[in-house]
């Protein structure tokens, strides 16, 4: 029946503790600022992009080149090219990162030409500067009109996005619909002849700026350590902001106070509460700088209901991400009391028993007492027997 009630209580410990376990599971960190419930940058497209010329290509209309500007939620503005030709974009748009295996289009060229659309932006213009761009043309035996302008730059980038990302290409016998210039129109053809040419063997997808605090939650007691709260960022921590009351710091490992420049990637942070702090919660808060980088792609968010054109970065921008997380203590637990020795009774007679051994002193007195009767008993059998012989 012991054993039962042992094996029981054990178990109903066992559920508690895994219960406690559950409860106590941190949920995962949300980031904050630029960054969406899923880690997704977010933006909205606004006012304010450049055009570059209309063009002709092969089997469609004339259709405008334009470098767009997407606005992050941070604040930073990005310069974006279309990798969607056929879906038309909108001003007030809004955006969220994907992967490129996200792209909306599952038949698209995008899918296989991705890596050479990435080579394309990073070579192109505004990655690279026009005059820049102007000077490796030349460089590969190119004839330019007093380089490149700006407008033919734009062209002539968007113009190999799309050749890749939709299959078009421009009509190498009118490359501009308007009006413009034929020197403007032979700078376009010749720049695009490059960005879609043996020299461009691709780049792949790049890493996007994150950054977290595992767990968002933890708590703990009073007089130790809470934690430890795991950073782990791709960016340069910028800012580290907490919330602490009175009794409670913010260490490492060690126990050393932790300040901004102490922090990177795979940092541990512990939230040291004083014995006598009173139960509460603290917060802490971090910021760290990333690169939105160039070739990383923007879909609309509510595009299986109202289809936009998708957009790709252009131009790697600087940009900043959050993430936060909370510590909360109880009051100490109270120091478990040790009773005081109790000094030993004393014996009749005033003497002091002998400590307790673990054996029962009595198993051998008896033992010998028995001996001693058995011995006499055998002791009056021979002698009684001497008496009769």
């Amino acid at each position: 029946m012991h054993s039962r009630s042992v094996l029981v209580r054990g178990g109903i410990a066992a559920v508690s503790a895994a219960a406690a376990l559950m409860v106590a599971a941190p949920a995962a960190g949300a980031d904050t600022g630029a960054q969406a419930q899923n880690g997704a940058a977010t933006g909205t497209v606004v006012q304010g992009g450049k055009s570059g010329y209309t063009v002709n290509l092969g089997g469609s209309e004339p259709t405008g080149t334009v470098l767009f500007n997407l606005k992050l939620a941070d604040g930073s503005l990005l310069k974006m090219y279309c990798v969607q030709i056929e879906v038309s974009t909108r001003t007030g748009e809004d955006m969220v990162e994907h992967s490129w295996d996200d792209y909306p289009d599952a038949k698209s060229p995008f899918r296989k030409n991705n890596d050479k659309i990435n080579w394309v932006l990073q070579h192109g213009y505004p990655a690279t500067a026009a005059d820049a761009l102007a000077k490796t043309v030349t460089g590969k035996g190119a004839q330019l009109h007093g380089g490149l302008s700006t407008i033919e730059a734009i062209t002539a980038t968007q113009a190999a996005v799309w050749h890749y990302s939709d299959g078009k290409d421009l009509d190498r016998d009118k490359p501009l619909a308007s009006n413009a210039p034929a020197e403007d129109a032979a700078d376009v053809l010749a720049a695009y002849d490059y960005l879609t040419g043996s020299d461009n063997t691709g780049i792949g997808e790049q890493p996007k700026p994150a950054l977290t605090i595992s767990p968002a939650k933890a708590d703990g007691a009073a007089g130790g350590k809470i934690g430890p709260f795991t950073v782990s960022t791709t960016g340069e921590i910028t800012d580290l902001t907490s919330k602490l009351p009175e009794g409670v710091k913010l260490v490492d490992a060690e126990g050393n106070e932790v300040k901004t420049a102490d922090v990177k990637d795979g940092s541990k942070l512990y939230l040291d509460v004083a014995e006598d702090a009173k139960p509460g919660t603290a917060d802490l808060a971090i910021k760290a700088a990333g690169h939105v980088e160039t070739g990383r792609l923007f879909v609309a968010k509510d595009y299986a209901k109202h289809p936009a054109q998708s957009l790709i970065v252009a131009q790697s921008q600087k940009t900043s991400v959050e993430a936060a997380a909370t510590g909360t203590w109880t009051e100490a637990a109270p120091a478990p009391s040790t009773p005081a020795p109790s000094s030993p009774a004393p014996a009749a007679g005033g003497q002091t028993p002998l400590a307790n051994t673990g054996v029962n002193a009595a198993i051998p007195i008896g033992v010998g007492a028995a001996l001693v009767i058995a011995g006499g008993a055998m002791l009056l059998l021979v002698r009684r027997r001497r008496s009769n012989v």
